[in-house]
């Protein structure tokens, strides 16, 4: 007979299912993922994999009812082993090669943060690459800290009216139901700092997100102490006019400056991801005068403390406010700044005394980093010849070096194919996987990371073609189903004699082509339409079959993004494309996550050479689907010719009109000569050898190169341990 557990073992065991659910290592965790989903597996369907939401629908009585099941219990205590070690673990790489952050923690400001979909406050891709560096950053146990806004509406969600138009309306995040929690101060009361907008001193609280290892921290202006004005200031992802998003830039920056003193944090190294937390310098310069610096001192110490992180490949996207804006949201702070205003409006012009030339976020940081990057290696060359006239040096000398973005892979990885690739590494006997096993033990994070890892897809004895055929239709067939069923909920006149006829949309047996990203128009979402005669034509070719599979949101105030994507709607309904093309609406992380795995193509067609970097790629490999894409951002230096499909040439025309007419028949032709014929290319066990061949070159190559695992070291060796 088993014995039952004690009250304390339960009280114990419950605790730390409450402390787990309030941290997003879950988010990465495959074995915690399944605990949450076993307590409520419609709630953990229907409530966007959240495990504070699932704990919140589980009464505290059925938890400890499940508990008493000692095949549950067993799997809680085994999760939560792994978890209080992953917290504790003093062995990691950052302990061992940057051991001076634990005291003194590199800060990270990003306007936006992508963790997961339980908590959407990101827009987009800058959002994406701020959550997936704080992952790595935790799982490489480096000392960090993060900065940003708590959006309490956070981003749109979208509808498609019957115009097959975007509508956007906000569900309110509440504090309750997501992973975060109230900052409290020494006496247990909620932690209030205060920040000068305007003539107002604007109080904000603090929420604490447990990111691993890492803790980010959000502001949020929403205190009934404030005037209506500020308190709406957090209430949405960007939202609002220009004054709104000075406000919020001033908020981020000199707020979070604040709220790390306040904290107690002594941090190295100030990394500001992109523009918007550039007011972080002013404050720091502050804090220096008012220490009994000069001005110019004070600015020399700052530099040294500061870097810089470009995603803005076009002069339009860097944030730029009038001197009359300026002088009206900092009036009552450049008081306290104590340096002359045109002083201060010079630190954000490339010509400082130009009177006409607005403010600028992007000069500011510059001006004030020891360091600054861009995100890829052509962004890099872009980004120095967009600023060579604020540095007055040759373009090859401005000091402007880049860092490729990478994603944080296991954060990525579909849960199935998490499963697929530990049960590889477990059940293969041969020695070097053995020795593998020696080297990484049951770390599966750091394995699943390594080179070597990788390398193995390259050995049929590790993972054979059939084995990986399977995988893809597994994967294939899992998105199809999830974009039938979304298509259903999608449709709100759907009655049950339709349900037959959504069962027949997309063909699990065609290559099935992903597109998903935000609908920004460089990106060119129809592109592949404008050969819309050909297109059809492979469609309907019932040998070799083609579909396509689209999502993706447009800013609220973008309408050609919108039209583009009413357009590709309008196709899938009303076309010849009708039951091969699909828009599955309110894109967000789960979205993406189903794209990346279940399709073999990710089709990226930007206007080069305006993809700063570009991640969605990246998320594609691990699962055998393959990139095809212009040679722009990250894949220009992915691409080597075997492991995936390039659009084009290293290279493109200044005419707008003649590169998406060059780059739309460059797309068809690699479609139809190279993508298509190998997909379909099967031996007599019907399997397709040489477009395997091409996973495992991709899954070799790509995977571990484009990781924020390596990513955070280049960061750390490059810039945060160096000054």
């Amino acid at each position: 007979m088993k014995k039952s557990l004690t009250i304390a073992e339960v009280n114990e065991l419950v605790t730390g299912i409450n402390k787990l659910s309030r941290n997003l290592w879950w988010s990465w965790n495959q074995e915690a993922q399944d605990l949450f989903q076993q307590l409520s597996p419609r709630g953990w369907q229907h409530l966007f994999h959240n495990a504070a939401a699932v704990l919140r629908e589980v009464s505290e009585y059925e938890l400890r009812v499940h508990l008493q099941d000692s095949e549950f219990a067993n799997k809680v205590k085994a999760v939560l082993k792994d978890f209080d070690h992953y917290l504790t673990d003093q062995t990691t790489w950052g302990h061992k090669n940057a051991p001076a952050l634990h005291k003194n923690p590199v800060a990270y400001f990003s306007a936006e943060f992508g963790f997961h979909e339980s908590l959407p406050i990101s827009a987009g891709g800058l959002g994406i690459l701020a959550g997936d560096h704080a992952k790595s950053a935790s799982d490489l146990g480096l000392g960090f800290v993060g900065i940003g806004l708590f959006y309490r509406e956070g981003y749109f969600q979208q509808a498609i009216d019957s115009n097959n138009w975007q509508t956007e309306y906000y569900n309110p995040v509440d504090p309750k139901n997501v992973p975060v929690e109230p900052v409290f101060d020494a006496d247990g009361d909620r932690l209030v700092c205060s920040v000068e907008i305007g003539m107002n001193v604007v109080a904000f609280q603090v929420w604490r997100v447990n990111v691993g290892r890492v803790p980010i921290y959000l502001l949020d202006t929403n205190l009934p102490e404030n005037e209506q004005l500020y308190r709406d200031l957090t209430t949405r992802v960007y939202g609002g006019d220009t004054t709104t998003r000075i406000m919020q830039e001033i908020l981020l920056g000199i707020g979070g400056i604040r709220l790390l003193r306040a904290l107690g944090k002594e941090p190295s190294t100030f990394h500001m991801n992109e523009g918007h937390a550039a007011f972080l310098t002013l404050e720091l310069v502050r804090e220096k005068i008012a220490a009994g610096k000069t001005l110019a001192e004070a600015q020399a110490i700052t530099k040294t403390e500061c870097i810089f992180t470009t995603h803005t490949p076009v002069e339009a996207g860097h944030d730029r406010f009038s001197s009359e804006l300026m002088n009206y949201s900092l009036q009552r702070y450049i008081l306290q700044l104590q340096m002359p205003f045109q002083e201060l409006l010079g630190l954000g012009r490339v010509k400082p005394a130009d009177e006409k030339e607005p403010f600028c976020m992007t000069v500011l940081a510059l001006k004030l980093s020891r360091a600054a990057n861009a995100v890829s290696e052509l962004h890099g060359q872009v980004s120095r010849h967009m600023w060579q006239n604020l540095y007055g040096v040759p373009e090859a000398q401005v000091p402007i070096g880049h860092i490729t973005n990478g994603i944080h892979l296991l954060g990525w990885m579909k849960g199935s194919v998490r499963q697929f690739w530990r049960r590889k590494l477990n059940e293969n006997t041969n020695g070097g996987t053995q020795l593998f096993r020696e080297k990484f033990g049951s770390d599966w994070a750091a394995a699943v990371n390594d080179v070597e890892f990788w390398q193995k897809m390259t050995d049929p004895a590790f993972v054979s073609d059939e084995e990986l055929w399977a995988l893809r239709y597994s994967l294939r067939r899992e998105l199809i189903e999830f974009a039938r069923r979304r298509l259903i909920q999608q449709n709100p006149r759907v009655t049950p004699g339709d349900y037959i006829r959504f069962d027949h949309l997309l063909n699990p047996d065609a290559l099935t082509i992903g597109f998903a990203r935000r609908f920004a128009t460089y990106k060119r979402a129809p592109l592949i339409f404008q050969q819309f005669d050909n297109i059809v034509k492979l469609v309907r070719d019932k040998q070799r079959p083609v579909q396509f599979v689209f999502a993706g949101k447009a800013h609220p105030r973008d309408d050609e993004g919108k039209r583009f994507i009413q357009q590709i709607i309008h196709l899938s309904k009303h076309s010849e494309l009708a039951g091969s093309l699909v828009f599955i609406e309110n894109y967000d992380i789960h979205v993406a996550r189903q794209m990346v795995s279940g399709c073999d193509i990710w089709l990226n067609n930007p206007r080069r050479p305006l993809e700063a970097s570009g991640t969605s790629g990246m998320k594609a490999s691990c699962h055998g689907c393959l990139g095809f894409s212009i040679l722009d951002g990250w894949w220009r230096e992915g691409y080597d010719g075997t492991n995936g499909f390039a659009i084009g040439e290293d290279s493109h025309s200044p005419n707008v009109e003649e590169q998406d007419r060059v780059d739309s028949a460059h797309l068809y032709r690699t479609l139809t000569e190279q993508v298509v014929p190998q997909f379909f290319n099967r031996d007599t066990n019907g399997i397709p050898r040489q477009w395997i061949q091409r996973i495992r070159r991709a899954m070799c190559t790509l995977v571990p190169q484009f990781t924020t695992d390596r990513m955070v070291k280049e960061y750390t060796n490059r810039y945060y341990l160096t000054k």
